[in-house]
């Protein structure tokens, strides 16, 4: 894979997007700053010396997002369209979570501008605590999402993060039962929007009917099976095999739980 910002000789310079289409694009990143419990707790209630810290950070990050162009060397100016900072404090962790989410329609993506954001919403929350905690670290700071443009729609897979989707109690983890045939099956389930755009929740399809026992041919047999499931080749419809986020590729088996949903992102 060639990277697009050196030319043939091997220089720096700017990608010329003028020939390509314009598309709506949308892409979402986050990043953490963790700090001590009581800084924590200062910035909840309003504590802080310099004042109301969520406010200054959202406004630094959407700054940011619309100056990235003067941060990064080989950045297009871009007419953003929506620019949205939102926090998570996280009294378990003692942390602070930032996501940002940017979009436009235009003929180049936003992941930089949504990274940018981040970044500098993360660097004013440091600022505007330091006086009382200095030990803050910043990190995680990552690519969540993006959609549009030529390379396609992206999503962070998270290794081993569980997506509940069977009926349990709170703070815990349920698959309910499993396929409603004695023959080896598999459990598919369509969730929130999803499940209204097809009108279908749940159904049992048999392994055998699989031409591959992964997740693509699960697609394909539901596809023959009724003409609607085409929008799972959707690139914004996400997967997770037994509540652990799966690509085509991922093998499934009897009795697997197979779930279908669309992403949730900032904003």
């Amino acid at each position: 894979m060639a990277l697009t910002h050196l030319n043939a000789r091997g220089e720096a310079h700017m990608v010329d997007v003028g020939d390509k289409p314009e598309s709506q694009r949308e892409a979402s990143a986050s990043g953490v700053i963790v700090m001590q419990p009581a800084t924590l707790a200062l910035l909840a209630d309003g504590g802080l010396p310099k004042g109301d810290v969520l406010a200054t950070a959202r406004i630094a990050g959407i700054q940011a997002a619309k100056r990235t162009h003067e941060l990064i060397p080989l950045c297009h100016s871009l007419a953003l369209s929506k620019v949205t900072i939102e926090f998570h404090l996280d009294s378990a962790r003692s942390s602070v979570e930032v996501t940002a989410t940017c979009r436009l329609t235009g003929r180049t993506g936003v992941e930089m501008e949504a990274l940018t954001a981040v970044s500098i919403a993360c660097l004013t929350l440091y600022d505007m605590c330091k006086a009382v905690d200095k030990s803050m670290e910043i990190g995680e700071i990552r690519l969540d999402s993006k959609t549009g443009g030529k390379s396609g729609d992206y999503q962070r897979l998270v290794t081993g993060a569980p997506i509940v989707t069977g009926e349990c109690a709170a703070g815990e983890v349920s698959l309910g039962t499993r396929c409603d045939a004695e023959s080896p099956c598999i459990r598919v389930k369509c969730l929130a929007e999803l499940r209204e755009r097809l009108g279908v929740g749940e159904l049992s399809i048999p392994l055998a009917s699989l031409s591959s026992s992964d997740v693509a041919g699960l697609k394909r047999a539901l596809k023959e099976r009724d003409p609607r499931f085409a929008r799972l080749d959707e690139g914004r419809v996400l997967c997770a095999v037994n509540q652990v986020m799966a690509a085509d590729a991922t093998p499934i088996t009897d009795e697997d739980e197979v779930a279908f949903f669309p992403p949730v992102t900032g904003g």
